[in-house]
This record gives C-alpha cells, structure tokens and sequence, in this order.
C-alpha cells in the first residue's frame, strides 16, 4: 500500500502545524486540545522545519522543569524531520519509523506538506492490506 492511499484512509488529512517562534507550552495547548501526539513546525504552513512531539516536550520537563514551557518552540523541535512521499509503500515508511525511532511523518511532494502519517495509520493500513489477502487466499482455497 503506498501513502497516498493510507492518506486517503485517514479521517483527517489536514496537517496541524505551529510556527517555530511560539512557546513550548502553546505547543502543548495545541496538542492538548487537538489530541494529536505531534504536531509540524513551520513558518509558512507549507514547508516542515521541524516537529515537536509530545514526548520531546515531557523529556524536557524532566531535564529542566516546567520553565522549558516559556522556551519557543525552535529550540526542541527536532530540525528536518524525516519526511516521505506519496509514492513510498506503508512498508518502507514503517521500516524508517522503526529504525528511527519517531511515530509521526511529514508527507511531501516537492517541498510542499501534503499531510502527516502516523506509525498507527500504516499499522492500520497493513492489517487491512494482509486482512484482504487472508480473505482473498481463503476464497481460492475453498474454489470462489
């Protein structure tokens, strides 16, 4: 299955996004409000800077303390996120996932953001992918 198909699937395939210059804890608002685990950090909306997870955030209160809330987001966000395309397979961008390390993946198509991926939606994608061949071997084994 290729991205743009789980893109599809996606009830939601808008990409939050919130501009390197605003605070860590407004970040935390918006993930808090969204319930999103991440969100993409951009100046114009348009282009990945950045993302800042919400494990990013809880890993600095840990080192610092809540002070790192007054911090602007530049500052911990993960600089050049890994991103993929439309065209790369539901396996590949779960093998960069794993190897990495990261949940959530920027989609682009030349250095537009087309959407954001998460490690969920390409798990949810390949269990359909496989729940269709099961039935699709079943029905030839039984002579449909």
């Amino acid at each position: 299955m290729l991205v743009r198909q789980i893109l599809k699937l996606k009830a939601d395939d808008g990409v939050v996004s919130i501009a390197p210059d605003k605070l860590v804890s407004d970040a935390a608002n918006l993930l808090s409000n969204r319930r999103i685990g991440s969100v993409v950090v951009s100046s114009d909306g348009n282009t990945a800077e950045g993302i800042l997870s919400e494990r990013d955030i809880v890993r600095e209160i840990g080192k610092r303390g809540p002070s790192c809330l007054s911090d602007t987001i530049s500052g911990m966000m993960t600089r050049d996120p890994v991103t993929c395309t439309c065209d790369d397979s539901a396996d590949a961008v779960l093998g960069r996932m794993t190897e990495g390390r990261f949940r959530h993946m920027p989609v682009v198509e030349g250095d537009q953001m087309v959407g954001l991926i998460t490690i969920g939606d390409v798990v949810k994608a390949r269990l359909t992918e496989l729940s269709m061949e099961k039935d699709a071997l079943e029905s030839m084994i039984m002579g449909h």
